[in-house]
């Protein structure tokens, strides 16, 4: 008889007491729904304008046109097994490595890729347009004998086909799919041989793939992110955005078909003769009630007609040039102004896309491409949040498919005697966790961006005179690999050098990007650039 402390949980409320989901499992509650939440937010990303433009909005700001490695080795470990492992060696196998790799995964050949497609970069871009739609990142780790200058290559796979055969029983050692140890490790998948959508198929198969081989090395790749413990597969977080995004897309429809019709007819007739005979005083022909709306284009050429011919026979139509129109006896012509668009473009549409920007962790104004009331503070606050969200994204799915990507490869360029940079007496690559320690890397992608270029390059300055940052940071924010920008940088010194070239403007320059610390004096006597030489 005594109602719940929490009111969440009371159950005699008028408002709570029909509210009772069910309680299960992770696992449970994904598994029936899932192929249908999958299915319906890629249709919705197909076929919804801002949907899709929200997965092009992360792949670019996450992934961008080029994906760089920044290889770091742990030489902190490694050098506790081999001292000839110090930071002279990690510069050489820094630079070394990241020129071998980038070379065969962005080769036009496509070496990366099993089916010879795409680069490591569009690999990465499919990866979170796969994580967009199904929340989760399914790959094989293949090893054909054919290919050359290296035989690691990416097969990605459609997640659907991951899946548990009929044949065995979902259970906590089986779900989805997913064979898993006592702990809830994964130790095998169980895929479909062919797409379980495909017309074609004669029959059902599926292959048992172990998760890696017993030394260590990966043969798939699954990557998501867990919302519950014992979460077995991912889910996408356009889910919960769907129902607001169906019914945004359906709204803007009925809205555009709406202003269309009325935009249709600009003018009516009205009359009090029957219809039949309306049409054949008008110039139809004897017409049957259902086939009034067949006639009506014949009938407005009718209808033209003999109205020029009766204008024709009348007089004073026009009264100081201005025409006066003169209909048949008993008519009357309605004037009807064109629809404006309804509620399109108002801010109840933009509450509707504000959850699909939402859940996509993007800001309104990205998504909507609508800036009309957005100042520089806004812009930055929203700036600021996609880019956590997106980071965020960054870290947790692209970076670490990139990661596990470098790591097959630089397994196979070390055991194949491609790194010519390792010492003699090297530590070996799956030995404790050097393979953790030779593959530590981070992963360049899109640069931030820039709203106030002068502002944020003075904030960059100013981080770097203060040593708030370092040159590699600042680079990478900008997309760019520092390491080559000094290389570059170099270059052009030495040519600027040779040519005897004098560039005037580099003082002025260099005084308009240092902040300054003070202001002029009222009166002018004040000297600005005091407080630039000072900071």
């Amino acid at each position: 008889m005594v109602g719940e402390s929490y009111d969440a949980a009371n159950r005699l409320s008028k408002e709570m007491m029909m509210w009772s989901p069910a309680r299960r499992s992770a696992d449970a509650d994904l598994r029936p729904g899932k192929g249908i939440m999958d299915a319906r937010v890629r249709d919705t990303v197909r076929n919804d304008a801002y949907a899709a433009a929200g997965s092009e909005i992360r792949k670019d700001t996450i992934v961008g046109a080029m994906f760089l490695l920044n290889s770091k080795p742990e030489i902190g470990y490694l050098k506790l097994q081999n001292a000839a492992m110090d930071e002279t060696w990690a510069e050489e196998f820094q630079a070394e490595v990241e020129t071998k790799f980038t070379l065969w995964a962005e080769s036009p050949s496509c070496y990366v890729d099993a089916q010879r497609i795409n680069t490591l970069t569009s690999l990465v871009r499919l990866a979170i347009a796969q994580f967009t739609t199904t929340g989760e990142v399914l790959a094989s780790a293949e090893y054909p004998r054919d290919r050359k200058p290296f035989r690691t290559a990416i097969l990605m796979l459609d997640p659907d086909r991951l899946d548990t055969p009929p044949t065995t029983r979902e259970g906590p050692y089986m779900s989805m799919g997913v064979e898993k140890d006592r702990f809830g490790a994964p130790v095998a998948y169980h895929i479909r041989d062919n797409h379980p959508g495909d017309v074609f198929i004669t029959r059902n198969s599926w292959t048992r793939v172990a998760k890696s081989y017993g030394w260590g090395r990966e043969k798939i790749i699954h990557i998501f992110e867990q919302s519950r413990a014992n979460q077995s597969r991912g889910v996408s977080s356009m889910g919960a955005a769907l129902k607001e995004a169906r019914i945004t897309k359906r709204f803007r429809e009925v809205t555009l078909q709406n202003a269309v019709l009325n935009a249709t007819y600009a003018a009516t007739i009205e009359s009090e003769l029957p219809s039949e005979l309306v049409f054949q005083a008008l110039g139809g022909a004897q017409l049957d009630p259902t086939s009034v709306a067949k006639a009506l284009s014949a009938v407005a050429g009718g209808y033209m007609t003999a109205h020029g011919a009766y204008a024709d026979s009348a007089d004073n139509l026009l009264i100081d040039g201005i025409k006066v129109p003169h209909l048949l006896p008993g008519m009357k012509l309605n004037l009807h102004s064109p629809s404006q668009g309804g509620l399109i473009g108002t801010d109840f549409e933009q509450s509707l896309l504000r959850y699909i920007a939402a859940i996509l962790g993007v800001s309104y104004e990205q998504l909507s491409k609508d800036y009309s009331k957005t100042n520089y503070s806004s812009a930055r606050a929203a700036m600021n949040e996609t880019w956590k969200t997106m980071q965020s994204v960054k870290r947790n799915v692209a970076d670490r498919f990139a990661s596990k990507v470098f790591r097959l490869w630089l397994e196979e360029a070390i055991a194949i005697g491609e790194i010519t940079s390792i010492p003699r007496n090297a530590p070996g690559f799956w030995d404790g966790m050097n393979a953790d320690a030779y593959t530590t890397c981070e992963w360049i992608g899109a640069s931030r961006g820039q709203i106030d270029e002068l502002k944020e390059t003075q904030a960059a300055v100013l981080r770097l005179t203060m040593g708030l940052s370092t040159y590699e940071d600042e680079h990478a924010r900008l997309g760019k690999d520092y390491r080559k920008v000094f290389t570059q940088i170099e270059r052009e010194q030495k040519e600027i050098k040779k040519r005897e070239i004098i560039l005037t403007g580099h003082q002025e320059m260099m005084a308009a990007l240092t902040p300054s610390n003070g202001a002029d004096n009222p009166d002018g006597s004040g000297d600005g650039n005091q407080g630039a030489e000072n900071a």
